[in-house]
């Protein structure tokens, strides 16, 4: 009987603090070790309860920006994810697939500041893909320009795209899905299903391949891809590699190279979702590039990364990819542009992995694409 009245004289606020402390613990090193082919390493979730993130970038002060679907873009600093978004974000139109999507520093963003964001937005004939700039200060982006808004736009929900790269000469690329239009994919003066090359403020490449050319629309730098969400330069040749979403079967990875034709719809190892018919005119034809690696069945790739670090060194050079499908992190060992060996790693451990990087610290970083999504790292296990 006594007992109760007792519990009741304890201090509530303190009681409240230490719940909330315990709240903003850093969440703990998952329990197990994970031993891969090549190294044996643990999970470290960093941050949870991010909704839908897409795409992570570094900042040099050792923070980082994480991008949510439908439409923040947040900041993670000593472990922490900041209750506060970044104000100052064009109209992000979070439609189907689409929303607030990849984030790319500028090369020189220690002495400028430019933050680049691409994201789905409403316009004349629907929705489609834009890429913006801004300078980071505080909790905002200030001096914000749309640098490309894909043209035309569309109804649908689906394949926007789409990465942000720079190569190492300073030209940005994106990449860009057909929009779940096959055919927009095989016309030169539609932005989808391609691969955009620009120069960093949005101006257009004068050596780009379809520059003057009749019809074709001049920031174009392929076409017939039908939606890549993994992009990376290779760290020898600095070639840009891009991953795309096959139909059902038929993931591809490519090596991008001025005005190629990578084949969509027209050739494809995929076939149709439903039926499960023939799509286009086969696997092959002529003018039209193979992919370097293809998946059957699908494994929804998004999000890739060659490691570059030292904290895991027979893993020097490999490439990673994220599958959304069965929920696992791949790993292709090279031999030039050729993979000689596959490795899946975390089959069902953390969700469907939306995005791969390569951290500045030599240690891989893995956003889950979930309502409360994840993100982590892969650290060493110990000697």
């Amino acid at each position: 009987m006594h007992r109760p009245r007792v519990l009741l004289r304890f201090p509530v606020v303190p009681l409240i603090l230490l719940a909330y402390a315990f709240v903003r613990a850093p969440l703990p090193v998952l329990a197990q070790t994970i031993n891969s082919q090549q190294h044996a390493f643990k999970v470290v979730n960093i941050v949870e309860g991010l909704e839908h993130p897409w795409g992570l970038a570094f900042l040099p002060d050792g923070g980082m920006l994480v991008t949510e679907r439908p439409g923040r873009l947040r900041t993670v600093r000593d472990g922490r994810l900041d209750p506060q978004p970044v104000g100052g974000l064009p109209a992000i139109a979070a439609h189907g697939q689409g929303g607030l999507l990849d984030v790319a520093l500028h090369p020189r963003y220690a002495e400028n500041g430019l933050v680049y964001i691409s994201y789905a937005a409403r316009g004349d004939g629907g929705v489609g893909t834009e890429v913006a700039r801004g300078r980071l200060a505080g909790h905002r982006l200030e001096n914000v320009q749309v640098i490309f808004r894909q043209q035309p736009k569309g109804s649908t929900g689906r394949h926007f795209g789409s990465r942000l790269v720079f190569d190492r000469e300073g030209y940005l690329y994106i990449t860009l899905g057909d929009r779940g239009e096959q055919q927009r994919a095989q016309r030169p003066d539609d932005h989808a299903g391609s691969v955009i090359r620009l120069y960093d403020d949005g101006r257009v490449p004068k050596d780009n391949p379809f520059v003057g050319k009749p019809g074709w629309k001049p920031e174009k730098y392929t076409l017939g891809n039908r939606n890549m969400q993994g992009a990376a330069l290779h760290p020898q040749t600095g070639a840009l590699w891009t991953h795309e979403h096959g139909p059902q079967g038929g993931d591809e990875i490519n090596v991008i190279r001025a005005g190629v034709n990578y084949g969509w719809p027209v050739i494809t190892y995929g076939v149709e979702y439903v039926v499960g018919t023939r799509i286009g005119e086969g696997t092959h034809k002529a003018g039209m590039a193979q992919p370097l690696h293809y998946w059957l069945p699908s494994i929804a790739p998004s999000g890739m990364a060659f490691y570059t670090g030292d904290k895991f060194p027979r893993w020097r050079g490999d490439l990673f990819v994220g599958a959304l499908r069965d929920q696992m992190l791949v790993r292709l060992k090279l031999d030039g542009e050729k993979v000689a060996k596959e490795e899946r790693m975390l089959k069902g451990v953390l969700g469907r992995i939306r995005d791969v990087r390569n951290g500045p610290d030599g240690l891989l970083y893995l956003l889950t694409d979930s309502p409360r999504g994840v993100l982590a790292r892969l650290e060493p296990a110990g000697k």
